[in-house]
Formats: structure tokens, sequence, C-alpha cells
């Protein structure tokens, strides 16, 4: 299990997160909602080690990992799928994929049929350069290279920003799928409620670095998540 507890981060003299406490188990999703600005990719950058906290605690399967670097945090099974995706344009696919390899002992350091099972577009575009494919093709590349780190906490900032509505179902498709399994906690940036809704099961909602709402997906009220993620 994830636990963030009473989690303080500053850029400067500006404080992005205000003692924020979550949790997230491998029992399902947990879906972080709200406007742009209000902390959420600061949230998951902490998490995965890219920005230090001022104070709190990250704790991951029972180890404070708090101060360890982003590599360290990958090696014990964090995966982070950054917001637009950052996958190396100049790479082929499979090349992309293989630099998840660098999270793994050498002996596990292999693509798993399962991925092009996940997303089968990606076995058919092996020797194509990352940057030649489509946002939402990008977008999946992303989320397999992630999944060849075979990660037990996947972390996705906003997968479905920019993606057309077709591949924004295969990803809700996989992400439910990884969920069921019960072997991996899935932390899901999101700003679109129906997405959030249909594959929580639970929430958080943010607003100005702080956690306002939260609880059960099934006690989830709409007209209350709505007023902080709409503009």
């Amino acid at each position: 299990m994830l636990n963030v507890k009473d989690v303080d981060l500053y850029y400067g003299a500006s404080q992005a997160l205000k003692k924020i406490n979550l949790t997230a188990a491998k029992t399902g999703v947990t879906c972080v909602l709200g406007r742009n600005g209000v902390g959420k990719t600061s949230l998951l950058r902490a998490i995965a080690g890219q920005q230090a906290i001022q104070s709190g605690t990250i704790r991951w399967e029972d180890e404070d990992i708090s101060n360890l670097p982003p590599y360290a945090r990958a090696r014990r099974g964090v995966a982070y799928v950054p917001q637009g995706r950052e996958i190396f344009p100049l790479l082929t696919v499979h090349e992309n994929l293989r630099t998840g390899f660098a999270a793994l002992p050498r002996k596990e350091r292999e693509i798993s049929p399962e991925i092009f099972d996940l997303f089968p577009v990606l076995a058919d575009m092996l020797d194509r350069r990352g940057g030649d494919l489509s946002g939402g093709q990008q977008q999946q590349l992303a989320i397999a290279r992630a999944l060849v780190t075979r990660p037990r906490l996947l972390i996705l900032d906003e997968p479905t920003e920019g993606i057309q509505p077709s591949i924004i179902k295969d990803i809700a498709r996989v992400i439910g799928l990884l969920a069921s399994r019960g072997n991996m906690a899935i932390l899901l940036v999101e700003q679109y409620f129906e997405f959030a809704r249909d594959l929580a099961e639970t929430y958080v909602v943010m607003d100005r670095g702080e956690i306002i709402l939260g609880g059960q997906a099934r006690e989830m009220v709409e007209e209350d998540v709505r007023r902080f993620i709409t503009v």
C-alpha cells in the first residue's frame, strides 16, 4: 500500500502541497481529481521522487521512501507515466520500451508478450520512431514502457489528455484489467469526471494544494465533485 502522510511541498516560497494525506491500495484505482494548477502533478512527482518534499512521509509497501531518488523508487516497483507522455521521439517503439529495463535486474530485462496483448498496435510499430506515432499511440507507448518495469505501483498523470475517444476506451480497458488483478496499486490523476468515476475504487479531490473531498467512489456525489473540476 502507498501511504502519504502530512506531506508539504514548496516551490521556493510558494506552497504547492499542504498536509496531504492519501492512501492507494492494490485493490483498485485511486483517482485524484481537480482543476489545473491545484497540485495534482506536484503530488505525483513527489511520490515518484522527482520533487523533494519539505515535511511528511511517503511510505510504499511499509518502507519509508520519502528520501529515495527516483531510480531507487523505480527499483521498488514504482512507475510513473507523466503528463505529456515524454516518450523519446527519435527512438523506435522497441527502443522506447527497452528504456524500462533500467529499473530491472539484468535477468529480468525482457519485454513480456502481455504488453502487446494490452496494446496490440505497438506490436505492428516496433520499428517506427516514437515521434511518428499519434498522440494516442504515444500515450499507449508511455504506459507500456512503464509496465515493462513490472510495477506494483503505477502512477498515471492525465492519460486521457489530448487523446481521441477510441483510444481513451482502450486505455480505460487496460487500467481496469490491471486493477482487477489485485497485485498493483494504481494512482490516477484525471480531470474528466466520467473517466474517473468508471475506474475509481476510491477518490480524492484537490483544491489549492489541499485535499478537500475523498472517499469510496460508489459514494461520490457528482455535483460536489464537479464543482472542483470544472472551470
